[in-house]
């Protein structure tokens, strides 16, 4: 356990490290300006000690030597004010351009994850997480570079400066040090699982509130706000007790600071009198062994507050280091070529695939398309009629066997060529929460305002969105909430017919139209579909019966192919299929 935490903080100081040097200059300027201050922060004893001493000396004369102390001191202040903007400056320059590197990174990497990855993560949690990454750069960089650093070398530095001036009180500091040092690292074992049990716990009511408000209509309309309000509650009890213990650990460990800051005080100053009888210490070196006493309790004192944000930080980081660390599921081959569709011809060929070992669709699974052929898919649900085309979108790899478009095999060609080869428009579609033209125009992200109108115009969206207030303009709510459903779907073909792809993938695409509405579709579809090789998923006659081949599946198998009358002089599955469907449709003519 302890060597995995060991390896998990490497990876995460790794990480940061990595975008931290990629501006080298800043990062000295910080380390060099840190040097600095520290130094003067050493020197200003020293001329307080002799300062005082001439003072006590009681000798007036002295006075001329005393401005030009204070002169010291002056110029000494200056370049400790100097040294402390510099730090500041190269501190925030560097921060502010990490951190969006950071942000950027882990979106990449995030986004680039597989379907399966996502649809197995809270949506809330991951977006949580991205920004807690980029959250505790700043929290570690604060406290390793300007507070840890700055204080070791102060310690290290009165240390060698006090040993100079009494060898034995050097020593009894250098000891105290350590054992300073040995009760940090008992306490970071200490509070680290409390912390992270917090960090968790926080995650988990972070994750509950999301799910909770992205579904807020289920909520309604199945009365759950005090089912849901209980859920929230616990994972905020939980989280309550933990944090609980954590600031109760930490309490403690503030008592036992206490208790050496009190020994050590006693230590030098017994040490000092008994020095001061000897004729050994003066009234000088009580004011520099105070000062730096003083100086490195209060910097022990932050530092001990920094170790509290530096183990949230790390919490918060090694969440977003497991995604990051997590192998894309699905990743290109080295050297993908980007696809070339010139016919448009699909070959499933002994396709095996399985969600899980004992879920298995596809086995030895194997269909020739020809280019703009028009194929339907019915079947039962679970038949795997979805699935397979999101395993032709490469949404998912296969166990065995291979898809190839146009004899280029799917799984050697670019992710990207590849979705752009294929206009896709699913059962459910979810748009952008923004404005209208902005959800068109993703289909073809470079195309003119014109042509994103055009597109509504063909899938009878422009219609409606004319009558809205903004027009094209008007934002459609997280998900498209604002838009009824025929109205998402209509906006989705119209997105699919500005991308115009030599492939047509429609999954039940006007389940969510009424029949007037259907009527004006299928007739941009029909205009769509001209040219290209087509794929649609539907149980609508009007979709069905226009098909050139229809291919009824039943647990991953093609069990009858062949045109809607064929089909229908076979019997069988599609038959019966057919029977409940017409039986239905005819009811809703009536």
């Amino acid at each position: 356990m302890e060597i995995r935490e060991g390896s998990q903080k490497a990876g995460i100081f790794r990480t940061y490290a990595r975008y931290t040097m990629q501006y080298p200059w800043l990062f000295a300027g910080v380390i060099v300006a840190a040097c600095v201050a520290q130094a003067t922060s050493l020197a200003i004893p020293l001329y307080l000690r002799q300062f005082i001493n001439i003072l006590a000396e009681g000798d007036v004369s002295a006075a001329p030597l005393l401005v030009s102390i204070l002169g010291m001191l002056v110029a000494i202040w200056l370049i400790d004010w100097a040294a402390d903007r510099g730090r500041y400056f190269s501190t925030v320059y560097i921060e502010a351009k990490v951190m969006p590197d950071l942000l950027r990174g882990s979106f990449t990497h995030l986004i680039g994850h597989s379907y399966n990855f996502f649809v197995s993560q809270f949506a809330g949690s991951l977006t949580h997480r991205v920004n807690k990454f980029a959250r505790a750069y700043e929290t570690l960089f604060d406290s390793i570079v300007v507070q840890f650093f700055p204080t070791a070398l102060f310690v290290i530095g009165a240390i060698i400066i006090l040993s100079m001036r009494n060898l034995t009180l050097g020593i009894a500091l250098a000891a105290w040090a350590v054992c300073f040092i040995i009760f940090q690292i008992f306490v970071v074992r200490v509070r680290g699982p409390a912390r992270k049990e917090r960090a968790a716990a926080e995650t988990r009511v972070t994750a509950n509130l999301a799910d909770a408000v992205s579904n807020q209509a289920t909520v309604t309309l199945f009365s759950g706000a005090a089912y849901e309000a209980k859920r929230f509650g616990d994972s905020v009890n939980v989280w309550r007790r933990a944090t609980l213990r954590s600031w109760s650990a930490d309490a403690w460990i503030w008592a036992g600071i206490g208790l050496f800051i009190i020994a050590i005080e006693a230590v030098l100053l017994y040490g000092g009198i008994h020095y001061w009888k000897q004729g050994l210490f003066t009234v000088g070196d009580f004011v520099l062994v105070q000062a730096y006493l003083f100086a490195t309790f209060e910097r022990l004192s932050v530092v001990n507050r920094e170790l509290r944000r530096v183990s949230d930080a790390y919490s918060d980081a090694k969440e977003m280091l497991a995604i990051l660390n997590t192998t894309h599921e699905v990743h290109d081959a080295p050297g993908a070529m980007a696809l070339k569709v010139s016919d448009g011809a699909i070959d499933f060929n002994a396709v095996h695939f399985e969600f899980h070992e004992e879920k298995g669709i596809f086995k030895d699974f194997s269909v020739h398309i020809n280019g703009g052929e028009k194929i339907a898919l019915v079947g039962p649900s679970g038949a795997g009629k979805s699935t397979l085309t999101k395993l032709l979108l490469r949404l998912y790899d296969l166990k065995s066997g291979s898809i190839s478009i146009d004899g280029q095999d799917i799984s050697r060609v670019s992710q990207e060529s590849l979705r752009n080869a294929i206009s896709f428009v699913p059962q459910e579609p979810i748009l952008f929460h923004r404005t209208l033209m902005e959800n068109i125009r993703y289909g073809k992200r470079d195309a003119s305002d014109e042509d994103v109108i055009n597109a509504a115009r063909k899938a009878h969206c422009h219609e409606f969105i004319s009558e809205l207030p903004l027009g094209y303009e008007t934002f459609v709510g997280e998900r498209g909430v604002k838009l009824s459903g025929g109205e998402r779907q209509r906006v989705a073909i119209a997105r699919a017919i500005l991308k115009n792809s030599p492939i047509l993938m429609l999954d039940e695409a006007t389940s969510s139209l009424d029949s007037q509405s259907e009527v004006l579709i299928q007739d941009a579809l029909a205009t769509l579909m001209q040219g290209k090789t087509v794929i649609v998923i539907a149980h609508r006659l009007s979709t069905i019966m226009k098909m050139d081949r229809i291919l009824a599946l039943d647990n991953g198998a093609i069990v009858q192919q062949g045109t809607h009358d064929e089909l229908l002089t076979k019997g069988g599955l599609y038959a019966k299929l057919w029977s409940h469907q017409a039986g239905g449709f005819l009811a809703d003519e009536t």
